[in-house]
């Protein structure tokens, strides 16, 4: 069986970088009201028992009630979506035309949080899971950018990884609350190319492997992996389940995959092709997944999938 790809040090080699994106303020509009297409990407999550459902357009689906259309942010359509089971209402959002919006209430107000930030689209967003104000962004052709404000303020923190002889994007994030060996935790990270991650101390980009991320500076050179991701398969979402944190599940077009070891071993649980992925943040065996004929639902962490969820 091939390994996953290596993936070599790749520090900042910017001083500064002070392309700010545009936009302020808020919008305020009826739930339901017609907006501008929210999305040209997909990109869901789940706000407590509610889902959040970025495809063509930005809706809400509290409970087993129906979708309600939600306003989009003033800046543009929506890449990625993230948010925080400690921060109820709370969604972060990345946004095609460049920088973030937030919103506070759940969808129905955004407010831009791109002070900072370079002017390209954010292709993934994380909120770290033991710190609900800190927030990750993956911006294309660029780096990985982290505010400890909510938005507010942002500052590069680690440069994309280098893999096969080039600085790839990254399409897909997830603050995992493991332990790093070095006094934090993880920050997982899907690439067109597989999965990689780097401690939030941003020391280097790591393959996933067994132990510690001393253990692997230790070692130079990780242990083939028993169970890999499909090699060279983009990795179009990531979802890390709050209340298991070694629990991860990957959207990938070749389907949705499963780990239990925090991402050593991989097993196939659909064979469908996904967009992206998201865990209920209270029941790490509920996850929703985004396909290309609408969205798919699981409450048995994959064994059984069922389609109840027209959007």
């Amino acid at each position: 069986m091939t390994t996953t790809p290596r993936y070599s040090i790749r520090l900042s080699r910017r001083a500064f970088l002070g392309a700010t994106a545009a936009g302020a303020g808020l919008i305020s509009q009826p739930l339901g009201a017609r907006a501008a297409p929210a999305a040209t990407g997909s990109a869901i999550a789940f706000d407590g028992d509610s889902l959040i459902l970025a495809k063509d357009t930005l809706s809400r689906r509290d409970g087993d009630g129906g979708w309600i259309e939600l306003p989009a942010p003033a800046a543009g359509g929506i890449l990625s979506l993230a948010t925080h089971p400690g921060r109820a209402g709370r969604i972060a959002a990345g946004l095609t035309s460049g920088g973030m919006a937030l919103s506070e209430d759940g969808g129905r107000r955004w407010e831009a949080r791109s002070q900072g930030l370079p002017d390209a689209p954010v292709t993934a967003v994380t909120v770290a899971a033991a710190e609900p104000d800190t927030i990750y962004a993956a911006i294309r052709g660029d780096g990985l950018w982290k505010s400890e404000d909510a938005g507010r303020s942002w500052a590069l923190a680690m440069d994309r990884p280098w893999l096969a002889d080039a600085e790839r994007d990254l399409t897909a994030l997830a603050s995992v609350d493991l332990a790093t060996g070095m006094g934090g935790i993880w920050i997982y990270a899907g690439t067109e190319l597989g999965i990689t991650r780097v401690p939030d101390c941003f020391c280097r980009w790591q393959d996933v492997q067994p132990g510690d991320a001393m253990d692997a500076l230790a070692s130079g050179k990780p242990a083939p992996s028993e169970a890999p991701l499909p090699e060279g398969e983009t990795i179009n979402g990531l979802a890390s389940a709050a209340s298991l944190p070694t629990r991860l599940y990957a959207a990938l077009p070749s389907g949705i995959w499963e780990s239990q070891d925090a991402g050593v071993v991989w097993s196939q649980i659909s064979g469908t092709g996904a967009l992206a992925v998201a865990v209920h943040p209270t029941n790490a065996d509920h996850v929703v997944a985004v396909t290309g004929d609408g969205l798919v639902q699981s409450r048995d962490g994959g064994a059984n999938w069922t389609a109840p969820i027209p959007a």
